[in-house]
């Protein structure tokens, strides 16, 4: 079966200044990214649930690109918004998030999978009622406490990196973008094989 090329990059995140440059806001900052370098302004766009802005890709074609402003655990509700008001396909979405089960420098691109214990990727997966989308996930690494509570992964999730961690951080950000340009110019699966097995140790 052919394969989707994707209309829609949406960053996973939570809305407001409170939340800024945390851990679990950098598919908000990969969408920051690429709307920077492909000159996408991006507005609130109230029956989208998002800040939402369109434009040209890398290679030219129609693009669009979403930060739900529904905080993380109802992020479905707007990419659902987003589907049903162009009649998209799912498989037109590429999501972009964070990921406590990957090493920080770590980025897995994936057509496929479960929400994996990410509450944003739960309700995705709900309200388009499929699994089958590519998504990007970038590794924020995990608390370092022996016994890890639900209390300790909030407060790790919703924290900022650490002073030592900003550098490798800016280069997965860009990395991630990169990632994201491969995917829409050469397929998902080419970027797969490429951005899969890299890793940022150092700034």
């Amino acid at each position: 079966m052919e394969q989707q090329t994707p209309l829609l990059v949406v960053g996973l995140g939570n809305p407001g200044q409170k939340y800024e440059k945390t851990r679990h806001n950098v598919g908000f900052e990969v969408v920051d990214l690429l709307a920077q370098r492909w000159g996408i302004a991006l507005r609130e766009e109230r029956r989208l649930k998002g800040q939402w802005g369109q434009g040209q890709g890398p290679a030219g074609q129609p693009l669009a690109l979403l930060k739900p402003t529904t905080y993380m655990n109802r992020s479905g509700a707007a990419v659902r918004a987003v589907l049903d008001w162009y009649k998209w396909p799912a498989q037109s979405v590429l999501a972009v998030y964070d990921d406590m089960d990957l090493p920080l420098g770590r980025l897995r691109l994936r057509l496929s999978g479960s929400a994996g214990g990410h509450n944003g990727m739960r309700s995705l997966i709900s309200c388009l009622g499929t699994q089958d989308f590519p998504r990007l996930r970038l590794g924020i690494d995990s608390p370092k406490c022996p016994r890890v509570t639900d209390a300790d992964t909030v407060s790790y999730v919703l924290g900022r990196f650490t002073a030592a961690e900003q550098g490798i951080v800016t280069e997965i950000l860009a990395r991630a973008a990169d990632a994201v340009e491969c995917a829409l110019q050469q397929g998902v699966p080419k970027a797969m094989n490429r951005y899969n097995q890299q890793i940022t140790t150092h700034p």
